[in-house]
């Protein structure tokens, strides 16, 4: 069977697919993208794009889902889930989701903050004591921190943790079992410790900035994790599921997948020189999302999930907060996560930075389709999203490529989505 051969599943499948006992989660509703102010034809632009991707080894398989007005007006899967096994990409396959799992954290942050039990402004080290010493790392050696590092800090990336890349930081990093030596340093699923362990241990490592003083990508979102299990007193897997998957109706999201649903997880590959190559059974690989030790829920970058279930966590916040009746968040909590927090601290052109997200302020300085006020981020193995509501959007495209090697499928298919919205009046109630 070539490439060619499988093509990629009509949408009218993609709602009705069973794969043994599994059905593909509980359908969103559909209608025709004409009837929400979109172009089918231009839409279907993305079923080239992405077929085009897999037939020249850029990935081995994608999925895409684009909904206006919660409803699906795009969708489709391409490639394969397992090239080797020669097994297709299905609607309902599983994706390591890396750093798309930050916004599930921050939701649940912001769950505890309307319930009074946190502030944005609490000290770290009030739930991680071992934060109370925490120094910062300058080319001549450690220097006492101006001030403590609060929850707001670790929602914005702006409290100095860094993944442990850091030349001034990397070698106590490692040794510490944290940094990139003991894997990829937002990796955590084959860690044999519960999650507060490592981030307790975190504690005694030195940061790379003052608290608030730049935008640093990295263990912030983990701790967070951890605060989440200290003040709800249950583990953070136990939250997310109780509080969140289950209110939600995703029932494909997890830390680890449950054995029975293994084969559903798509494999990973690597881009290089010479090919697409699968990933090896490794940390930095394949992971330990299945046979690992089952203990450690990194609120970073540990979850796999669906597409479908990702858009339905994505279609709450455009809702702000609230989904089939069902709240999570007040919508000033979402307005609050998705406003710009960090000013001229985070320096990407025509963008800010909320309480989680990336938020687009200036589409022509970003160089980039969408409408101010559009948010979203993405994740280690090429996993992206965004919503917007302006447009009343949520866009999501997935595929497992860990190096992606410079694969634009993401900016592709965003401006295609762009390119086919022929309507954009604001929404009639």
């Amino acid at each position: 069977m070539t490439n060619r051969a499988i093509r990629f599943i009509p949408q009218a499948l993609l709602i009705t697919f069973v794969t043994g006992s599994h059905a593909f989660g509980q359908a969103l509703p559909r209608a025709q993208p004409e009837a929400l102010g979109m172009s089918s034809s231009r839409l279907a632009h993305i079923d080239s794009v992405m077929q085009g991707l897999v037939d020249s080894s850029r990935v081995a398989g994608v999925a895409v889902l684009v909904l206006r007005d919660g409803k699906v007006v795009k969708s489709g899967v391409y490639g394969w889930s397992d090239r080797e096994a020669r097994r297709p990409m299905q609607p309902d396959a599983l994706f390591r989701i890396a750093s798309q799992t930050k916004a599930i954290t921050s939701v649940a942050v912001m769950m505890l903050v309307e319930e009074g039990k946190l502030q944005l402004g609490d000290p770290v080290d009030r739930f991680v004591p071992s934060f109370a010493q925490m120094k910062v790392a300058t080319d001549t050696g450690d220097v006492p921190r101006r001030r403590a590092i609060s929850i707001g800090d670790l929602l914005t990336h702006s409290a100095g943790l860094s993944y442990g890349t850091d030349a001034r930081v990397r070698a106590r990093y490692e040794a510490a079992g944290l940094g990139p030596a003991a894997g990829r340093g937002w990796y955590f699923a084959d860690k044999a410790e519960p999650i507060c362990t490592t981030i307790d241990r975190l504690g005694t490592l030195p940061l790379v900035a003052q608290p608030g003083e730049r935008f640093v990508y990295g263990y912030s979102t983990d701790v967070l994790g951890c605060v989440i299990e200290r003040v709800s007193g249950i583990p953070l897997d136990v939250f997310f599921r109780e509080r969140i998957f289950k209110k939600l109706n995703m029932e494909d999201s997890y830390f680890y997948v449950p054995m029975a649903q293994a084969s559903r997880l798509a494999a990973v590959y690597s881009a290089s020189a010479t090919g697409l190559q699968r990933a090896p059974n490794n940390a930095i690989g394949q992971g330990a999302y299945v046979d690992g030790p089952r203990v450690s829920f990194a609120g970073g970058a540990g979850l796999v999930s669906s597409i479908q279930d990702y858009a339905r966590f994505l279609q709450m916040l455009l809702n702000g907060g609230e989904l089939n009746g069902t709240r999570l968040l007040a919508p000033h909590t979402v307005a609050l996560m998705t406003a710009d927090h960090l000013g001229p601290v985070y320096t990407v052109p025509g963008s800010s930075f909320g309480l989680g997200f990336e938020v687009l302020e200036s589409p022509a300085l970003a160089g980039q389709y969408g409408a101010s006020g559009a948010y979203g981020w993405g994740g280690a193995y090429a996993t992206s999203y965004w919503v917007d509501p302006a447009e009343r959007l949520v866009a999501l495209i997935m595929t497992q490529t860990l190096p992606s090697g410079g694969l634009d499928a993401a900016d592709r298919f965003r401006t295609i989505v762009y390119s086919s919205i022929l309507e954009s009046a604001p929404l009639k109630h």
